[in-house]
């Protein structure tokens, strides 16, 4: 008995290895037909910080002026912002803030301070700031002019 146990074990693991085979041959001819592969060394660009279908948008040279609103403990304040496009690339930056309260000109003063290394030479497509010099609240302000201004310099 202890013979015919280990020959269909044996007998089992070489058909799971067989099925392990076709099926990896099975996803590459699968691919073949998509006209893509499954090579592991291939990347997704959206993990990689590859450019996706937005980026490939074009944007009218020029300056363009936005106000970005957000909501803070305190009440809704907003930050104009001014950036210089070439060729989809932010060439120069301002800010201004509108904060009411001394806690709101503090956070928006340092984001305003900071926001330049940031920003400045990167394509517009690539903003989305977070958190710049502590400033959590006031980056959703500033992204929002952003996206209006890619609105308005669309072509």
């Amino acid at each position: 008995m202890r013979a015919r146990t280990r020959r269909n074990t044996g007998a089992a693991l070489a058909g799971i290895a067989v099925i392990g085979g076709l099926a990896a041959c099975t996803s590459d001819a699968a691919d073949s037909t998509t006209g893509s592969t499954s090579d592991s060394s291939a990347t997704d660009e959206s993990t990689t910080g590859g450019t996706d279908a937005s980026s490939t948008a074009t944007y009218a040279d020029g300056e363009y002026t936005a106000e970005g609103d957000y909501t803070t403990p305190g009440g809704q304040e907003s930050v104009t912002v001014t950036v210089m496009l070439e060729d989809n690339v932010v060439t120069s930056l301002e800010v201004e803030g509108s904060g009411g309260s001394p806690n709101t000109q503090r956070y928006q003063g340092e984001f305003i301070d900071n926001i330049q290394s940031e920003v400045v030479g990167q394509d517009i497509d690539d903003l989305s700031v977070s958190k710049v010099a502590g400033s959590s609240l006031t980056s959703g302000g500033f992204n929002a002019a952003i996206e209006t201004i890619k609105s308005d310099a669309s072509s």
